[in-house]
């Protein structure tokens, strides 16, 4: 892969133009979990596999701290977040990032179903070259 590809470009890809689907369909107001239950029909519908409140361990000098609890998992490659509130908590961009550093998962989505739908695609490798 040269520099200028995308990572995961193909999957990220589609969730984002599914995501716009079902934003242009439900529009704004609905709680997580339905915006979550569009999109999961959707990707699956397009093919795609699906994971749901996936947890995620965290370990701290080879114990198990806690387990992180991801909204979604697509194909196994990507993070998505989705949040629904009237502006994005600043918090949000940390914790789909902390969730990349707690796996070998290296891009994450945050899908915002606010007034105005917005996306932000993080990317982190745990990989050093």
């Amino acid at each position: 892969m040269n520099k200028t590809e995308l990572i995961e470009r193909a999957i990220t890809n589609e969730v984002i133009g599914v995501f716009y689907d079902v934003y242009n369909t439900l529009g704004f107001g609905f709680l997580e979990f339905v915006y979550s239950l569009a999109l999961e029909r959707e990707l699956v519908r397009r093919g795609r596999s699906v994971e749901r409140e996936v947890p995620i361990p965290l370990h701290y000098k080879g114990e198990l701290l806690t387990a992180y609890r991801i909204d979604m998992l697509v194909d196994r490659k990507v993070v998505v977040e989705i949040k629904s509130t009237h502006a994005l908590p600043s918090s949000t961009q940390r914790q789909a990032l902390n969730y990349l550093r707690a796996t070998d998962l290296e891009v994450a989505l945050i899908l915002h179903f606010g007034p105005k739908p917005e996306f932000i695609r993080l990317v982190h490798s745990n990989h050093v070259l």
